[in-house]
């Protein structure tokens, strides 16, 4: 039978239509990349096992402040501070990274202290604190800024109730804090720095060595944090 010119060319692409995809257009979509934790091999070391508090010491000021919960450290309760002690019992770091993530529920406050050493009670006298706080926390000073010396004003740079990257770098007299990758804090000690006189009540913040510390702020923060690590320079 003589097919006319719109015959064939439904014929046509009928049979277009059943011709298997060619092989670049039926391979799914490639997977995005799951991000990996940092590596031993680097010289990473893994500072909270999810467990438990090993290698880690409460001042207990307010008792129950830090408990384990889920595979985080979560921060609740009145003032009291978590020192990073180590295996050994003895961590002091002078220049060296930190990487771990963080998330603040609304109207929390909490911190991070570098450079700092064990104390049975109060405000670390010693070594930084690395701030960590909520925007609808009453303390203007917010997270990812260095506390007192260079903040960050009002707003936190990330949203309450979402897990975020934080990140602290010492490398000599030089600090710099990264809140998700994008810095925050960029600051270097001054020769000659003088705390006692360029800070009020903050003789002991300067650049020197010592260990980290967790801060339990207030009754009202709950704070949680994840992943730590931590490598010397």
């Amino acid at each position: 039978m003589k097919l006319n010119h719109f015959t064939s060319l439904a014929i046509l692409l009928s049979l277009a239509a059943c011709k298997p995809a060619d092989e670049k257009s039926a391979a799914a979509p490639a997977s995005t990349p799951t991000a990996t934790a940092p590596s031993e091999a680097d010289g990473w070391v893994s500072m909270f096992n999810g467990k438990d508090f090993t290698g880690w010491k409460s001042n207990e000021e307010t008792p129950n402040s830090f408990s384990v919960e889920d595979g985080t450290i979560k921060v609740s309760n009145g003032r009291s501070h978590l020192f990073y002690v180590g295996p050994n019992g003895d961590a002091k770091f002078t220049s060296f990274e930190f990487k771990g993530k963080v998330k603040h529920m609304p109207g929390s406050n909490s911190g991070l202290y570098i450079h700092t050493e064990y104390q049975e009670k109060g405000w670390p006298e010693k070594g930084f604190e690395c701030q960590v706080n909520s925007t609808s926390h009453k303390d203007p000073k917010k997270t990812g800024g260095l506390y007192a010396v260079k903040d960050v004003l009002d707003t936190a740079p990330v949203a309450d109730d979402e897990w975020f990257d934080y990140s602290i770098k010492v490398d000599g007299k030089h600090i710099t804090i990264s809140i998700n990758g994008k810095v925050t804090t960029d600051w270097t000690e001054p020769e000659g720095w003088d705390p006692a006189t360029a800070l009020k009540n903050m003789a002991g913040r300067k650049l020197t060595s010592g260990t980290m510390a967790i801060q339990a702020h207030d009754p009202k923060s709950v704070v949680y944090y994840k992943d730590l690590y931590i490598k010397a320079l």
